[in-house]
């Protein structure tokens, strides 16, 4: 093993071979593929996508990579930031839980967008995407950043150079230095995720990946970067992370196998309360803000500091933190009975409804919760209404976690659901074959040929 844990990631990464990974991880990097994809075009025409395009088209590339909807090519880079913002907006990629909680799916866009530019095959994209799951979700294993001021996106842009650094079956010198590069520019700030939150937090990881992808391409034309740049003087652990051991890269990518796909747009951390408001609305035949008296969740430690602590998580204004606050997720769900992508217009963060009902809601940290998690997400709603009706419901694990997977069945209802008016159920039909057969395609653009039906 290498010395410095940039050589051991080197290592794990220049000698990886798709046939080193178990059935079931192959058949999970394509299920998170197919289910990134479903997110990508749900939001094509997101104000940030849009602001996104209109910077990167005006450089068009001839032979460039695809951005999703549009006719126009661009670098590589360029796409897997348009894309990634895609995959990222709306909250509802898969997710990592461990000291970090992570995005694992974020890197997906920059590496399909590497993978068509350089004529890599299915097989190659598989590999890269399984690499890049197991070196981003390692870090997130390691240590907990967002106590320290940084954001989790700086695990995305590690990931990312593996990944991409893999797809280019770049040799062990050059996939050190790629490594180097990403993690000397990777910490990234968590004030993306503090207070009330800007379009800056569906954009941050894809700017990560961006900058992961470069990185590699950088150090397949001889560029170094500085070392030991984890354990120096001045390196990421001195600055960022504090110091830490990396856990070991497993040949089997065990890791892509404890993330979870989301269900619903809602952070993470608050889809068990979703499952747990929605068991309510049903059991009590729908919720009427005059008719309640209190509301109570209970949640866990991690959850309460990223979901409820801050006053603007209280009183929404944006769709960003509508979606990552607990009391909006609950009551909102406990309103509605579901919670889907029109949850987070501007009139629903505003109703009136949901003002009254915060002004009766309390979360609190449940210890017991806290010794569950990362494990679980364990969340309990408790609804007392005027009338003396008590309503109660706790859920572990929700739909879609990695210990109650979503079916093929289910896979592709969220997928139909977020494409619905953008792809025909024939072109849907084709984009889930060509996913569920990646290793036998030849090269990437037979699936990024798909991603011009929007």
């Amino acid at each position: 093993m290498g010395e410095t844990i940039a050589e051991e990631i080197a290592e794990y990464v220049s000698a990886a071979r798709l046939s080193d990974f178990a059935p079931e991880s192959i058949q999970a990097a394509k299920e998170r593929i197919w289910d990134t994809l479903g997110v990508m075009f749900a939001a094509a025409d997101a104000p940030p996508v849009m602001a996104a395009r209109r910077v990167i088209e005006r450089w068009p590339v001839s032979g460039g990579a695809t951005v999703l909807g549009s006719r126009v090519k661009v670098a590589p880079h360029d796409a897997a930031l348009v894309n990634g913002i895609m995959a990222r907006y709306l909250d509802f990629n898969d997710t990592y839980l461990s000291k970090e909680a992570i995005h694992p799916s974020d890197m997906i866009p920059a590496i399909i967008a590497a993978g068509e530019c350089f004529e890599a095959s299915g097989e190659d994209l598989l590999r890269s995407v399984l690499v890049a799951y197991e070196v981003a979700c390692a870090m997130a294993d390691t240590v907990t950043i967002r106590d320290r001021g940084f954001d989790h996106v700086s695990n995305i842009a590690i990931g990312a150079a593996a990944g991409v650094a893999s797809l280019l079956e770049l040799d062990l010198e050059r996939t050190h230095e790629a490594i180097n590069i990403a993690t000397v520019n990777a910490a990234a700030l968590r004030q993306t995720r503090s207070g009330e939150l800007s379009m800056w937090k569906g954009c941050a990881a894809a700017y990560a990946a961006r900058h992961g992808l470069y990185s590699s391409l950088l150090a397949a034309e001889g560029v170094t970067g500085p070392k030991p740049v984890f354990e120096g003087e001045l390196g990421y652990m001195k600055a960022v992370s504090g110091p830490f051991t990396m856990p070991k890269l497993t040949s089997n990518a065990v890791r892509i196998l404890r993330t979870s796909i989301k269900w619903r747009p809602v952070e993470y951390h608050s889809m068990s309360a979703v499952e747990a408001a929605t068991r309510i609305y049903e059991e009590a035949g729908g919720i009427r803000a005059s008719e309640v008296d209190k509301i109570a969740i209970r949640t866990f430690r991690v959850s309460y500091n990223i979901l409820a602590k801050d006053p603007e998580k209280w009183r929404p204004k944006s769709r960003e933190t509508a979606d990552h606050s607990l009391p909006y997720i609950t009551i909102r769900t406990l309103l509605d009975g579901d919670i889907w992508l029109e949850s987070f217009n501007h009139g629903k963060i505003h109703d009136l409804a949901f003002l009254e009902l915060a002004e009766k809601t309390t979360v609190e940290v449940e210890p017991r919760y806290d010794s569950m998690y990362p494990g679980a997400v364990p969340n309990m709603v408790e609804v007392s209404m005027r009338d003396g009706r008590r309503y109660y419901a706790e859920v572990v694990y929700p739909k879609g976690h990695f210990r109650n997977p979503l079916t093929d069945e289910e896979l592709r209802a969220k997928f139909t659901r977020l494409i619905r008016g953008r792809l025909t159920e024939e072109q849907t039909a084709t984009v889930w074959e060509v996913v569920m057969v990646l290793e036998r395609l030849k090269s990437v653009k037979d699936l990024t040929s798909l991603l011009s039906y929007v």
